[in-house]
């Protein structure tokens, strides 16, 4: 499938809707945001290499919030950095590396990994080459993790384009479901997920009294 430019969604939804959909949908869906001290450092963190410019190191020319685009994925976005490596291929000078910036350290889930399989894809299509690897670089552990483009990985995020554009199509917001990643995201107090979910009890509670009532 083949998106047309009007129905671009943001890159880093394939990220959210990875880590927890009601989040992707408060963000996509509802427009609402909400920064705590982890946001805020990682926007400070990409702000510092966002700036648009380049460098040229010999065998790597580095470039600094290339803008980003693909039509297989229907998204757009920027990139943190993309290096350009020098080979000595006559086929191609220049081989994209795409590098993206992390304030924590590695996640457990595939979601860093598949945004950054995102960019790969993106750089493929607009400069027409193949794409190995790339790597995230995480402020905590102040190490990059290089990443393999392979074909799971490829799937797993065509697949979450698709899941995206549903969910941005159907406009529906799916309910909480609390869970330990919750307690650190900036949406807490907007998601409520143990507020609802006491409610849910309740009413679930008052359902087997009335069952019970019934039968007896």
């Amino acid at each position: 499938m083949v998106y047309p430019e009007k129905e671009y969604l943001p890159l880093s939804g394939l990220q959210h809707i990875l880590f927890c959909r009601r989040q992707c949908a408060l963000i996509h869906v509802e427009q609402l945001w909400e920064e705590n001290l982890f946001t805020a450092q990682g926007r400070v963190m990409h702000e510092r290499v966002d700036r648009g410019d380049q460098t040229d190191r010999g065998k790597i020319k580095m470039e600094y919030g290339l803008p980003l685009k693909s039509a297989r994925l229907g998204v757009t976005g920027k990139a943190d950095v993309v290096e350009f490596h020098r080979t000595d291929s006559s086929i191609q000078k220049w081989v994209p590396f795409p590098v993206e910036y992390k304030r924590g350290k590695p996640k457990k889930d595939l979601s860093d990994k598949l945004q950054l399989c995102a960019q790969a894809i993106c750089l493929e299509e607009m400069l027409n080459t193949d794409i190995l690897s790339g790597a995230l670089f995480y402020g905590k552990t102040r190490r990059r993790l290089e990443v393999a483009f392979d074909e799971k990985l490829r799937h797993k995020t065509m697949e979450a384009a698709k899941q995206l554009h549903a969910m941005i199509e159907s406009g529906i917001t799916p309910p909480p479901e609390y869970a330990k990643k919750c307690d650190a995201c900036s949406f807490f107090s907007l998601c409520m997920p143990k507020a609802i979910e006491k409610k849910r009890t309740v009413s679930s509670w008052l359902k087997r009294m009335v069952r019970k009532d019934i039968i007896e």
